[in-house]
């Protein structure tokens, strides 16, 4: 399955190990995701090749193109929630995560589309089993 994943880049990288670990899983499942550079420690050298007209073009395309989009939203991120709401808007099925305490924007959790899902996680071994069956059921 090709799958979006999203995180915050700019917003901070407190839950850079999860973005990690579900993306390794992900590849690991065989899943192809075309942003799985976004977990790297030094995605923000390798986002500054860009231009912001660039990577917009680039991740509008990823979208258009995925079958699913599955997002971390524990740090507010502007992008990611453009991201969300933009996949939203074109059919895609979405799933946002956030870890077990952290508050998350109320755009998100109060959201009714009927292709959002929207759960918190205690650890990132149950951040993957909710990936592994939200991915089953789309």
């Amino acid at each position: 399955m090709n799958i979006y994943f999203a995180c915050s880049i700019t917003g901070g990288r407190y839950f850079e190990s999860a973005y990690q670990a579900i993306i390794a899983a992900l590849l690991s499942d065989g899943h192809t995701i075309p942003t799985a550079h976004l977990a790297e420690s030094r995605v923000k050298a390798l986002e500054a090749i860009a231009s912001p007209r660039e990577v917009y073009e680039r991740d509008i395309t990823w979208i258009a193109g995925c079958e699913a989009l599955v997002a971390e939203v524990s740090t507010p991120s502007h992008g990611v929630g453009y991201e969300v709401a933009y996949a939203l808007s074109i059919g895609k099925p979405v799933l946002c995560l956030y870890q077990e305490g952290q508050p998350i924007s109320k755009m998100i959790s109060g959201n009714s589309h009927p292709h959002i899902q929207v759960n918190q996680y205690h650890n990132t071994a149950h951040a993957i089993l909710i990936i592994r069956t939200f991915l089953s059921q789309n």
